[in-house]
């Protein structure tokens, strides 16, 4: 089963799946994020004033993130390294990825792939209102990423609004169920905790 969560940047996607993470076993539930397929920093496109966006599809690796999905889905474990090009201070970590009957694939562009997409068993959206993502975004990328305030305001307004109004608005009439995280997700977890369950058990 491949269950694909997406959600704008600073709509929890992140803490969510940490929180799902910790209620399975690596050998019950496996997770690929988008996060980590980014094309190095050399190959990135620059929007007209010359600031690197990370904010389109072309800035993932898709055909890496496809070739380790269907791995995975054929009992191989994944061996990949965590993507740190975007903040000098930070040291990548080997990340494997280890085959289970649930398989989460998460990210901003997931289901405008129609690859990923068609694969889906179930698709989740992290909701979140506008104004909470972008505190949540400066807050993250000035503590995690080393990033001045005036390039994360730069970068919201002219890349991660685009980018969700493009590649993610248009598929929101597709999604199987909708999580808002504006102030917790808890009950969430829960129903998803609890489908992932009755779907172990009945394949038992």
């Amino acid at each position: 089963m491949i269950i694909g969560i997406t959600g704008g940047s600073g709509s929890g996607k992140t803490a969510f799946i940490k929180e799902l993470r910790s209620r399975f076993a690596e050998n019950q539930l496996a997770i690929i994020s988008e996060d980590n397929y980014y094309k190095p920093r050399n190959q990135q496109f620059e929007d007209p004033n010359g600031v690197l966006n990370f904010d389109i599809p072309d800035a993932i690796d898709e055909q890496r993130l496809i070739n380790d999905v269907k791995s995975l889905l054929d009992g191989q474990t994944v061996v990949l390294r965590e993507y740190t090009f975007n903040n000098d201070l930070a040291t990548p970590k080997q990340i494997e990825v280890f085959p289970a009957p649930v398989l989460i694939v998460e990210g901003l562009f997931i289901l405008h792939r129609p690859l990923v997409r068609s694969l889906l068993n179930l698709s989740i959206l992290i909701h979140a209102r506008d104004e909470l993502k972008l505190i949540r975004r400066i807050k993250r990328d000035q503590q995690e990423r080393n990033y001045p305030l005036e390039d994360v305001l730069y970068r919201y307004q002219y890349h991660v609004s685009p980018a969700y109004q493009q590649f993610i608005q248009p598929y929101l009439d597709k999604i199987d169920l909708t999580i808002h995280n504006n102030d917790h997700f808890g009950i969430g977890v829960e129903i998803i905790s609890s489908y992932i369950l009755s779907k172990l058990e009945a394949n038992k």
